[in-house]
């Protein structure tokens, strides 16, 4: 249609004629959409209550970074440790993860580019790997492979800097910079280079890469010492270990563990695995992997799990019906269609189909509160990364109906799943193009 003055004039009528949209108006403009539209009376049907509850680490703080996947990560890795040597607190490093996996999603880039070699720059594969190939987000499987090389260390012998914590003016550059490399290494191919002499481009480009990286995050450690005081006023001390053997002092299975994914979408059936293409960073390090199952059988795994005392790695699409200041996720609380007078019909297929929602932000669930009577979760304690001053002292509470809908991956250790779900994890796994929401990062 060809929008009229006729039309304009006849909808400003209607518009100040309604008290109720004068009033929401009002509201809005003052006070902002989400703020305008929290209905209070629902805190209470989504209290920060729960009748189980993992023992409370110390809350971290991502600050201006997308890390969270890494702080998740970490976390449950923390709590391991913590486990396993009765403490109360023991941080692990974030920015020795955040670097070794900077550096090598920059030589899985450069992979990227010599596979693509032939395609055009303006191909949307290629628009693809060079949209943005130092992003902060990440995958569990990507996690994974940086500790099964790197390991792990404590925080302060790899503490974060001015550059993680606040990484946008980092990530700028360094784009800038494989961006510059890219174009040089496809000019020397249309020149007639060879596949050695552009190999060789690569090995000095990510030489530079790591002066880069050094430069901004600090350079890794190659020994540590584990120095931690117990509960019980214990001392536990290991001198002189490399990363990796600080990591099995943990004592966590990473194979043991694998990724669910909910996408009721037509083009991925349930109980079937799923890779995606052009999607991680070590290059000879593990596919990123998921099994594709319904909502009901991920949420038993996580009840399962949390029920056994053990914390549950999770990306989801947290923006979604958020109340930032008490800290709820559920569907009632935020109400902003109300308040627009628009009836929002979007079913969780069609969100993923029409580009409406995917996984944004990867946190941990600490506890639930569980309907014994009824054998059902009815909400989820969240742990997050954003600090003590966000949510509830740091924590978030997660309805179990926001999880029926925003939920999209889980980690879940293998002894809670069911044989199909094994089975179809060690089938071959189906690509998935680059760009489709299941490749999305936390």
């Amino acid at each position: 249609m060809k929008i009229e003055r006729e039309f304009l004039q006849e909808k400003a009528k209607e518009f100040n004629n309604n008290r109720a949209l004068r009033i929401s108006q009002r509201a809005a403009s003052s006070t902002g959409l989400v703020e305008a539209s929290i209905d209070k009376r629902e805190y209470d049907s989504n209290r920060f209550h729960f009748n189980i509850s993992l023992p409370e680490t110390k809350i971290r703080n991502q600050n201006k970074s997308g890390r969270c996947w890494i702080f998740a990560a970490m976390n449950v890795l923390e709590y391991a440790l913590c486990q396993k040597y009765n403490l109360k607190e023991f941080e692990l490093s974030q920015n020795y993860i955040y670097f070794y996996d900077k550096l090598e999603r920059a030589n899985y880039f450069f992979n990227s580019i010599l596979e693509t070699l032939d395609e055009e720059p303006s191909s949307r594969l290629v628009s693809h790997i060079l949209s943005s190939p130092m992003g902060d987000g990440g995958q569990w499987d990507m996690i994974k492979n940086i500790v099964k090389k790197y390991g792990v260390v404590p925080a302060n012998s790899m503490p974060d800097t001015a550059n993680s914590t606040a990484s946008a003016n980092m990530n700028d550059y360094l784009t800038k910079i494989l961006r510059m490399y890219a174009k040089n290494i496809r000019k020397a191919h249309q020149e007639g280079k060879s596949l050695d002499d552009l190999r060789a481009m690569v090995e000095e480009y990510m030489g530079q890469f790591y002066n880069a990286l050094a430069i901004s995050l600090g350079t890794p450690p190659e020994k540590i010492d584990f120095e931690a005081r117990d509960k019980d006023d214990q001392v536990h001390s290991e001198k002189g270990l490399s990363p990796l053997e600080f990591f099995n002092l943990i004592d966590f299975d990473l194979d043991q563990y694998i990724s669910l994914i909910n996408a009721p979408t037509k083009d991925k059936p349930y109980y079937k695995s799923y890779t995606v293409e052009h999607l991680g960073n070590v290059l000879e390090g593990d596919l990123v992997k998921y099994v594709n199952v319904p909502i009901e059988v991920m949420k038993e795994a996580v009840v399962d799990q949390i029920r056994s005392n053990e914390p549950v790695w999770f990306g989801c699409d947290v923006g979604q019906f958020f109340s930032r200041e008490s800290g709820k996720l559920d569907l009632t609380t935020v109400n902003v269609f109300d308040m627009l007078d628009v009836d929002y019909d979007f079913s969780k297929e069609e969100r993923l189909d029409y580009h409406e929602s995917l996984m944004t932000h990867a946190m941990v669930f600490m506890g639930l509160d569980y309907d014994m009577e009824n054998e059902r979760p009815l909400r989820y304690k969240v742990e997050n990364s954003w600090g003590s001053k966000s949510g509830i002292d740091g924590y978030l509470v997660m309805s179990d109906e926001w999880f029926d809908e925003y939920m999209y991956q889980v980690l879940v250790n293998k002894a809670y799943l069911p044989e199909e779900v094994l089975v179809a994890y060690e089938e071959e796994p189906i690509k998935l193009r680059p760009w489709d929401p299941m490749g999305s990062l936390a």
